[in-house]
């Protein structure tokens, strides 16, 4: 069977931080939409590390290549859910019937972040009125944000509790038997009762957005190229072989450097039963070949997807590369599809 092979695009890093003082650090780990024959692509980012504020901005294109910002302000930012000082990070965005749903990380107080050069950047809790200081009171949590337009957006729900550090919340494009579904993945729920002892992948299901069943195992990591941790990556996207499912391994290389492989691979699942893993790639489909994966301001060897479409025959995967800038790489799709069901779970 042949292996699927992404091909970078000539123009890669596609999207470059700069300009306005809210985005002139970094940008990168996109939400997409491809909404009117137009690609809608949410930025995460920064104008600096200390302290790493990070709101979501957009860019528009005709050609998904060349982007072109929308408006002087981003359109979701931490003040906008009360907490000027924090951050909101790493949007997937879908259409479900007439509404614009964002999933999104929120931090209620920013960190100040230290990069290395070698691995994962030293960061420390901030100084600030109204934070106590400690790490539990400053967790990840995640919430949905909506829009009737695109580009207007406000709060909506919290589909994870406070007191978990829970991230990679993405919802899937449509209902399945009238629910809602959403890919989670928190830090804590670890050991004997929860049946894994890595931070892994999950399922929930909502008839409204706001109240949320108790989530379910999915997956946890399985392969030396996942290493400790693995989540959901872009939003599924629903093929005649089922939902595929993009989602990231996190290979720690050297714990005294804190060096770290962030990789790609892909999973199918049950079109009408998402608990249920039909395929999924034992090797990595997409990791840090080109010079801007494996180096970068805040983390080397990073390809993080966040976005997907299928356009002509392709996936385009735009992903976030050393939390640095955006790429885009394409595959056929139907190459993808053969070569997971090869690899039956």
């Amino acid at each position: 069977m042949v292996r699927p092979v992404f091909a970078r695009h000539p123009e890669n890093p596609i999207v470059r931080p700069g300009g306005p003082d809210w985005r002139r650090c970094v940008t990168f780990n996109p939400g997409l939409l491809y909404d009117d024959d137009r690609f809608w692509l949410y930025e995460r980012c920064a104008g600096g590390l200390r302290p790493f504020v990070c709101h979501i901005a957009l860019l528009v294109s005709d050609d998904g290549v060349h982007f072109q910002q929308v408006g002087d302000q981003p359109v979701f930012s931490p003040g906008m859910i009360g907490s000027p000082l924090g951050s909101v990070q790493d949007p997937r965005v879908v259409r479900i019937d007439d509404r614009y749903l964002m999933t999104y990380a929120w931090r209620p107080f920013a960190w100040h972040s230290h990069p290395t050069g070698v691995g994962v950047p030293e960061s420390f809790e901030p100084t600030c009125e109204g934070f106590s200081g400690r790490s539990e009171d400053n967790q990840t949590r995640s919430g949905i944000a909506v829009s009737a337009d695109r580009v207007h957006w406000e709060h909506l729900a919290w589909p994870t509790p406070p007191e978990l550090d829970d991230r990679d919340v993405i919802l899937f494009p449509e209902r399945i038997d009238g629910r809602y579904w959403l890919l989670r993945r928190p830090q804590q729920m670890l050991g004997v009762s929860w049946r894994t002892q890595q931070p892994s992948m999950w399922l929930a299901s909502s008839a409204d957005l706001a109240e949320w069943t108790e989530p379910e195992l999915l997956a946890e990591p399985k392969y030396a190229w996942e290493g400790g941790k693995i989540g959901g990556a872009t939003p599924p996207i629903l093929t005649e072989a089922g939902w595929l499912v993009l989602y990231h391994g996190v290979e720690e290389t050297d714990p005294l450097l804190r060096t770290v492989i962030y990789r790609a691979g892909a999973m199918l699942l049950d079109r009408n039963d998402p608990r249920r893993i039909l395929a999924r790639t034992p090797e990595p489909l997409l990791e840090p070949e080109a010079y801007y994966e494996r180096t970068g301001l805040y983390i080397p060897n990073v390809v993080f997807p966040t976005g997907a479409v299928v356009r002509d025959g392709l996936l385009w995967v735009y992903y976030g590369v050393c939390d640095t800038a955006i790429a885009l790489a394409t595959t056929p799709v139907d190459v993808l599809l053969d070569h997971l069901l090869s690899c039956p779970a």
